[in-house]
């Protein structure tokens, strides 16, 4: 029998099963995974469940451990009790657990590469970024040709979303894909115009696309991740920026070099306005760029083989990184996840994906091959800096 634990005021006690033990918690995505023991003791009948709850009154019930709360903020400490049930009540609570903080979990992280210019221009192609190794076909863009809706690639942590191109003409298309379902791109909406080159960056819900060479190249516009349609108008970059790339922090947007420009913007993705100076590159550049939450990498800086970064809480010019195996301008397509930037493709109509260490400096290392070579291509990552 219970030793007088005891349930809750109005119930049987004596009957009730006695508390779990050991209680702990493992921190999730806006949630905590509640171990626990359950008591030996099951009290007047069978246990039938458990409920675990916060110290701030969030829980959930289950029937074994561990039990996932969820609807917690990330960053907040909580404590759990977990109580056990059976047909006479509930036990007392258990000893709370320690401090435990909800936080987001960064993906390993997938790098899609999309269209382009070369042998088959409707290729999308993917690696898993933690690894090294030859890519994997994912399937195609909606219109071949010169990056067509594989310019200006970004992602929340499951859809990717491409905008503008050049197929014979300027395009206004933006497609999107789900990340961890290979499968072709399908129709999201329209930019205001045709543009290609174009790039952006994003945070957990908002893509800002910006830049490009079409007749709005200075403006930046907008879409809501999760939805479709056309694309709202967000503010103005500071200068256009044609062939240019795009990354981002957990809250900024950053427009990086182009066509005989040096100059970086960055805008402040949640919130709509114009974008502002940052720094410069090391020289005029039509660079690719990527980056995780602290670091934006570019490369083909100064339009050959360097490497630059730039520190993303902290305007100023960016800083020699190292160098590339071979030169990916024209336009590669680089992604990046919390550890990893890997640039594929570019250059004379080349195959090669290589990568860097982004805490460290150094130069590039071989990953492997795209399914087929190409340049003026995009790319993109579920696990981008923008995500965090």
């Amino acid at each position: 029998m219970a030793r007088g634990r005891g349930g809750f005021i109005g119930q049987d006690g004596l009957n009730a099963p006695d508390s779990p033990t050991a209680v702990s918690g493992t921190a999730g995505d806006a949630s905590v995974s509640v171990a626990f023991t359950a008591p030996t003791d099951v009290g007047g009948s069978a246990i039938t469940g458990f409920r675990a709850q916060s110290n701030t009154g969030v829980g959930v019930s289950g029937s074994s451990s561990p039990i996932t709360v969820t609807g917690l903020s990330n960053g907040t400490s909580y404590t759990f009790n977990v109580w056990a049930i059976n047909a006479f009540g509930y036990s007392a609570p258990s000893d709370a657990s320690t401090g435990v903080s909800p936080a987001y979990v960064v993906p390993a992280g997938r790098a899609v590469f999309g269209g382009g210019t070369g042998s088959n221009d409707e290729t999308l192609d993917y690696v898993e970024i933690s690894s090294t190794g030859n890519a994997t076909d994912f399937g195609d863009v909606v219109i071949g040709g010169k990056g067509q809706d594989t310019a200006g690639g970004t992602a929340s942590t499951t859809r990717g979303i491409w905008a503008g191109g050049y197929s014979d003409d300027p395009r206004n298309i933006i497609t999107y894909i789900t990340i961890a379902s290979a499968g072709n791109a399908t129709d999201f909406g329209d930019l205001s115009s045709a543009n290609y080159g174009v790039y952006g960056g994003n945070n957990a819900t908002r893509s800002v696309f910006g830049g490009g060479n079409g007749s709005l190249s200075s403006n930046l516009e907008y879409v809501t991740i999760t939805s479709t349609g056309n694309s709202a108008t967000f503010g103005n970059l500071v200068t256009s920026h044609n062939r240019g790339a795009g990354c981002c922090s957990p809250t900024k947007g950053f427009q990086i070099g182009g066509t005989s420009r040096d100059n970086i913007d960055v805008w402040t993705t949640a919130t709509l306005g114009n974008a502002t100076d940052f720094g410069d590159l090391l020289s005029s550049a039509e660079p690719q760029a990527a980056s995780n939450e602290t670091r934006g990498i570019v490369g083909a800086s100064n339009s050959n083989t360097d490497i630059a970064y730039i520190t993303m809480a902290s305007a100023g010019n960016a800083v020699d990184f190292g160098d590339l195996l071979t030169s990916t301008r024209p336009t590669g397509g680089a992604a990046a996840n919390s550890t990893r930037w890997v640039v594929g493709g570019g250059g004379s109509n080349q195959n090669v994906i290589q990568y860097v260490t982004i805490s460290s400096t150094g130069n590039a290392t071989d990953f492997g091959d795209l399914t087929v070579g190409r340049y003026y291509m995009g790319a993109l990552s579920n696990a981008n800096g923008g995500l965090y």
